[in-house]
C-alpha cells in the first residue's frame, strides 16, 4: 500500500492512515520526513510518495512461521517451546486478500465455554477484552498464540476465554516511568513528549487508546493515552509520564505494580 502526503498531513494522519508508527515511518520513508525550518520539529513532506514496509503475503509467512514454534514461559518464568498447530486458512486471510466477502457473523460459543469472534475493522484485542468480554487482553493473546498484536486480519477468528460479565476487567501491569531526559524528543504518534502529561508508553496497544491506571495500594487513580513505545526492559508493560508517576506514587521507588482498564 503507498499514499501520497497532501499538504496539511501531520505525522499523525499518514501514522494513522497507513497503521505505522513514526520509528517505522522514519526507517522505512525516510525521504518523506525531515524537519520544520521554524520549529525544528519532525515533519512529513507533501508530496512525497510513502509505502508500506510489508505486504499482505510478508506478514502471513511471518506470522504462520512464528506458530510452528513459539516460545512460551512456564510458572517458573523459563522458556520452553510450544508447538501450535496452524490455523485453517479460512481464519487467517481477509476478504480483500482471498477476493470474496466474507460475512460479519455474531461472535459464536464454543462447546469449552470459549467465545469464536471474527475480528472486524478497527477492533483490537485490547478493546474487545475490557469493552465486549471483560477478560485479560494476555489471556486472549496466549489462547491465540499472538506475539505480534498487529499482525491480525480482519476475518480472523479469535478465540475468547470464558469471562465474568461482573469481574473487574482492569490488567495488573508492571510501571516505570520516564521524564527530564525525553522531555521534547520525539514519541511514536509523531509528538514530542511532554514529561508533564497524562501520557504512557506501551509495545502494543493502538496509539490514541485511553486508559484508567490505578495504584491498587494507594487506591488513587488517573487517565491517560497512549503515545509511545516501550518499555523495552524485560519485566515491565508500561512507562509512565513523569507525571503520572507522581499522580500515583511511584515517582520515589520507580517502579510499581497498577491496574490498567481500557476507557
Amino acid at each position: 500500500m503507498h499514499y501520497t502526503i497532501q499538504p496539511g498531513d501531520t505525522i499523525t494522519d499518514v501514522t494513522r492512515r497507513l497503521g505505522m508508527d513514526w520509528d517505522t515511518l522514519q526507517t522505512t520513508n525516510p525521504n518523506a520526513v525531515g524537519r520544520s525550518a521554524r520549529t525544528g520539529r519532525a515533519i512529513v513532506k507533501a508530496g512525497a510518495t510513502v509505502r508500506t514496509p510489508n505486504s499482505f503475503a510478508d506478514l502471513l509467512a511471518r506470522e504462520t512461521a512464528a506458530r510452528v514454534a513459539m516460545p512460551t514461559r512456564n510458572s517458573a518464568g523459563r522458556v520452553t517451546a510450544a508447538f501450535a498447530p496452524p490455523r485453517a486458512a479460512t481464519a487467517t486471510l481477509p476478504a480483500v486478500a482471498t477476493g470474496v466477502s466474507l460475512p460479519e457473523p455474531a461472535a459464536e460459543t464454543a462447546k469449552s465455554g470459549e467465545t469464536i469472534h471474527v475480528l472486524k475493522k478497527g477492533e483490537t484485542v485490547w478493546a474487545l477484552a475490557a469493552k465486549k468480554y471483560h477478560v485479560d487482553p494476555q489471556a486472549i493473546l496466549q489462547l491465540n498464540n499472538i506475539t505480534n498484536p498487529k499482525s491480525l486480519q480482519i476475518g480472523q477468528q479469535l478465540r475468547i476465554p470464558a469471562g465474568d460479565q461482573e469481574t473487574d476487567s482492569a490488567t495488573e501491569v508492571v510501571a516505570s516511568w520516564y521524564g527530564q531526559y525525553h522531555h521534547g524528543r520525539t514519541m511514536a504518534n509523531g509528538e514530542p513528549f511532554d514529561m508533564h502529561g497524562h501520557t504512557i508508553a506501551h509495545r502494543d496497544m493502538p496509539l490514541g487508546t485511553r486508559v484508567e491506571l490505578e495504584n491498587p495500594a494507594t487506591g488513587e487513580k488517573a487517565h491517560a493515552t497512549v503515545t509511545d513505545r516501550g518499555p523495552y526492559v524485560e519485566g515491565r508493560d508500561v512507562d509512565l509520564s513523569y507525571r503520572l508517576a507522581r499522580k500515583l506514587s511511584l515517582a520515589r521507588q520507580g517502579v510499581g505494580n497498577l491496574k490498567m482498564r481500557v476507557l
